[in-house]
């Protein structure tokens, strides 16, 4: 089983900013697409960003349309770290925020278990 640590999360004011961090110790996260889940109290969980691998494909990136333009997604295969830099925070951008596999390689790990909460206050 793979373990994934998110972290960075915490207070936010309206429009500020906060850099989630994700890695897999003792697993190498670069030849798979990794991306940001996050779930909101009383909501169903949503994909937040998809970043392809870049060893082995062209590392592009995948945005849900509510956060275009405010995120971004990048990884540094050195660090085996997958980021997710928030800028332009909104309140409705308040939720857990996971990491896991996405797009062609969803479902091969992540839980939903642990998780960054991210709160923005307006």
């Amino acid at each position: 089983q793979v373990n994934l640590v998110e972290s960075g999360g915490g207070l936010a004011q309206s429009g500020g900013s906060l850099r989630l961090s994700c890695t897999a110790p003792g697993f190498r996260l670069n030849v798979y697409s990794v991306g940001w889940f996050r779930q909101a109290p009383g909501k169903q969980r949503e994909g937040v960003s998809c970043i392809k691998s870049i060893s082995i494909s062209d590392g592009s990136t995948t945005y849900a349309d509510s956060v275009k333009g405010r995120f971004t997604i990048s990884r540094d295969n050195a660090k085996n770290t997958v980021y997710l830099q928030m800028d332009n925070l909104k309140p409705e951008d308040t939720a857990v925020y996971y990491c896991a596999a996405c797009g062609t390689d969803a479902g091969l790990f992540g839980s939903w278990d642990q998780g960054t909460q991210v709160t923005v206050s307006s």
